[in-house]
């Protein structure tokens, strides 16, 4: 069994059936293989490690907590997200302080704080209580008059979320729109709209520039009473090295 454990672990750096072939088994085999696929990362490229996270994930076994945090310098940024955010779904204990250094690292490469590794970063610290995002009352108030199990917030309110976190100086990155439709959520696209924010600005000038987009982004997105919008925003905060 040891022979084909680690066969199946350097599969999962082959064609895309293959891995998936070996991802599938390998959730199937469960904590047996994780050792295996622990030792076997160093051996990996970029592909594989993302297979292997989540099959780390599939099965929820802790024992690979301090590989991912070894990971979390990767040289690939998509190796460090995935890691952070497998972090957190394990809840691995120990992760945060890591997590924290990952964070300061993205700052100090001054990658923008919209692109998706300081976002799953960000995320991963939310879910383990290291970061408490603002939540100004009235987006608070109108979150909780949606369905329970609904991915975000009625999107007929959304000019009135922006403008609230706005008020509140966040900074609006992007929105997204989901359909939710028999008790199954669908993403659904929104208006196409994509802008850029100079992160060299001020803040107060970054609020504002994310509100007026975001408020032109409303003006045309989709409304139903099924569907949805979850923006995702920051505080000055998370522009902070000690974060």
């Amino acid at each position: 069994m040891t022979s084909r454990i680690d066969a199946l672990v350097q599969q999962l750096d082959g064609e895309a059936a293959a891995s998936y072939d070996a991802r599938a088994e390998l959730i199937c085999i469960g904590s047996d293989a994780i050792p295996a696929i622990v030792d076997g990362l160093p051996s990996l490229g970029g592909f594989g490690h993302l297979t292997a996270f989540e099959v780390f994930e599939e099965v929820g076994d802790p024992r690979c907590g301090l590989a991912l945090i070894g990971l979390l310098d990767s040289d690939n940024p998509t190796v460090r997200e995935w890691a952070a955010m497998a972090l957190a779904s394990l809840e691995i204990g120990g992760a945060v302080e890591p997590l924290r250094r990952a964070y300061r690292a993205c700052l100090e490469r001054q990658t923008p704080p919209d692109w998706t590794e300081p976002g799953g970063i960000r995320w991963a610290l939310t879910e383990l209580g290291a970061r408490t995002p603002v939540v100004p009352p009235l987006t608070a108030r109108l979150r909780t008059a949606a369905a329970d199990d609904a991915p975000g917030w009625p999107s007929a309110h959304f000019a009135e979320i922006i403008n609230d976190l706005a008020d509140h100086a966040q900074v609006v990155l992007y929105s997204q729109f989901w359909r939710v439709d028999a008790g199954r959520t669908y993403g659904i696209s929104g208006t196409g709209l994509d802008w850029e924010l100079d992160w060299t600005a001020p803040w107060e000038h970054l609020v504002e520039e994310s509100r007026t987009w975001s408020l032109l982004e409303a003006s045309e997105a989709p409304v139903g009473e099924n569907i949805f919008v979850a923006p995702t925003w920051i505080d000055r905060a998370d522009l902070s090295p000690e974060r």
